[in-house]
């Protein structure tokens, strides 16, 4: 018997959640089968298969929440079991998997340890002081699932965020009530998250304009170029990535992340890897473009809409979104003048990006229009300081406001 494990299927992965299961108990399995498609802090993916044979247990049904290393499933490939192998553990305990790290198990309470329920109701009962010995559960071997606590009389338990209370209805016919929206699984991690990030990391942010007037006429030329050739479209975003590029070669201590080893580090990068904050139906993703510094702006064009359009269905995979260094969050395309953004971690750095917007500007003591474009960016003061990141935009503003040097 082989116990499918769940698997890490991105760098902040932490759990996941099965979204559908593919095969059922009984069903024949082959190497490359797509066994279940599971939601992580990123995006849903599709997990296949490595071994063959036949199904024969699904530990955790869909809709639920299993860590990393976790029995989601176990498989029959024919093989007798070895004597000294051990038993199968209940699907609550982690199971080490070798490179895969497994959070340390909880220590039971007298009254939790006589049940079997998945993390995610045990947390709820923690939550909300559910006694889960007087639950009985309907998943498998008697495992209480969340299912079973959507079924009680008491409101928070059907709930995995606390409910607002609604104001008094002004009148019966009066349907303008507050309606509660639960989070979905990437809406969790993306609170959990830069929460996190809001209030361990320390923050601070530098700002600054460039005018693109020039940048606009030379992306002008270049998709003229482009369409007659019948390659992807160039956008300004495209450009501020490729310019943050090179200006993040110039300082590689923007592009870097805090270690706490020792008494703590600035771990600087090698490669410029430029994360593009992406809003999808799932909510926010940050597909990663990939050795920035190395691609003409038309290359890093293709690789933007390639995962855009990934991001749109929902089929980023793990390595589209791995091993990113910065990231730009440009919100100029819903005419947002400037803004702040929260620190993608482990990254030190974000970029917000603003809209070019035509202003008047003094040229030679006269009064002129120009497109001017403000942007901001936030910093860990643990390893960036402030003449590090005015430098940095220095350059950045240097590189938008003559654009051959960004494509040169």
């Amino acid at each position: 018997m082989i116990d499918i494990l769940m698997p890490r299927l991105s760098d902040t992965m932490e759990e996941g959640a099965i979204a559908t299961w593919h095969k059922q108990p009984g069903d024949q399995v082959a190497i490359g089968d797509i066994l279940v498609e599971i939601e992580t802090d990123k995006a849903t993916m599709e997990y296949e298969a490595y071994e063959a044979g036949i199904l024969r247990e699904i530990l955790v049904p869909e809709g639920e929440q299993a860590t990393i290393g976790m029995v989601i499933a176990l498989l029959d490939d024919g093989k007798p079991a070895s004597p000294s192998a051990a038993p199968v553990p209940d699907a609550e305990a982690p199971v080490a998997d070798a490179g895969v790290p497994v959070p340390e198990p909880e220590v039971p309470t007298e009254a939790s340890a006589r049940v079997l329920a998945t993390p995610l109701v045990r947390r709820l009962a923690r939550e909300h002081a559910i006694d889960l010995a007087h639950i009985e559960g309907s998943g498998p071997g008697g495992r209480i699932v969340r299912a079973d606590l959507d079924r009680l009389s008491v409101p928070q338990a059907a709930a995995s965020v606390a409910q607002p209370t609604a104001p008094e209805p002004r009148g019966s016919d009066d349907a303008r009530q507050s309606t509660a929206v639960p989070f979905d699984r990437t809406r969790q991690v993306i609170s959990r998250r830069l929460t996190e990030s809001a209030a361990s990391v320390p923050h601070f942010t530098v700002a600054s304009v460039a005018v693109v007037d020039d940048l606009l006429a030379l992306r002008a030329e270049l998709n003229a170029r482009l369409d007659a050739a019948g390659r992807a479209r160039i956008s300004v975003n495209d450009l501020v990535v490729r310019a943050c590029a090179i200006a993040l070669t110039a300082f590689p201590g923007v592009n870097a992340s805090y270690s706490p080893e020792g008494s703590g580090a600035t771990l600087q990068h090698g490669r410029v890897n430029i994360g593009i904050a992406v809003a999808s139906d799932a909510g926010l993703v940050v597909p990663v473009i990939s050795d920035a510094d190395r691609k003409p702006a038309s290359q890093i064009a293709a690789d933007s809409r390639r995962l855009a359009e990934r991001a749109k269905e929902r089929g980023l995979t793990a390595d589209d979104m791995a091993g990113g260094t910065f990231t730009i969050s440009n919100l100029g395309m819903f005419g947002v003048e400037q803004f702040t953004a929260i620190i993608n971690p482990p990254e030190g750095a974000i970029l917000a990006v603003g809209a070019a917007m035509e202003e008047p500007v003094v040229i030679d003591g006269a009064v002129e229009v120009r497109r001017r474009m403000r942007y901001t960016l936030s910093a860990d003061h643990r390893i960036i300081d402030g003449a590090l990141a005015a430098k940095f935009l220095a350059m950045l503003t240097d590189l938008l406001e003559h654009p051959l040097d960004i494509i040169a």
